[in-house]
């Protein structure tokens, strides 16, 4: 992978991420804004605070919003933001080259 791939890849990384952090307040109504969610926060617990009717809601939005099947044994992907983008954008996962 050249320097303007591993760009491109960040670039839409960026991407993914910030129209799932938008979508999450949006759909969830929160008091924030999608910028004050950072990608490796945990979305539960002593993250966001998130329950499992938001996650209902969010496993909702992000079947339709990304066109992907989620799973209930999948669940772990509601982790992060970054979690959610590798999932529903597995081609931003850099997978290191062979030496």
């Amino acid at each position: 992978m050249n320097i303007d791939e591993i760009r491109e890849t960040a670039r839409l990384r960026r991407e993914v991420c910030d129209q799932i952090k938008e979508m999450i307040v949006e759909r969830l109504d929160l008091p924030i804004t999608p910028a004050w969610i950072t990608d490796d926060q945990p979305l539960f617990g002593r993250g966001l605070e998130l329950d499992s009717l938001d996650v209902l809601e969010l496993y909702v939005a992000i079947e339709a919003e990304f066109d992907v099947a989620l799973y209930d044994s999948e669940m772990t992907v509601f982790g992060s933001v970054s979690r959610l983008a590798e999932t529903v954008r597995p081609e931003l996962i850099r997978v290191p080259e062979p030496v």
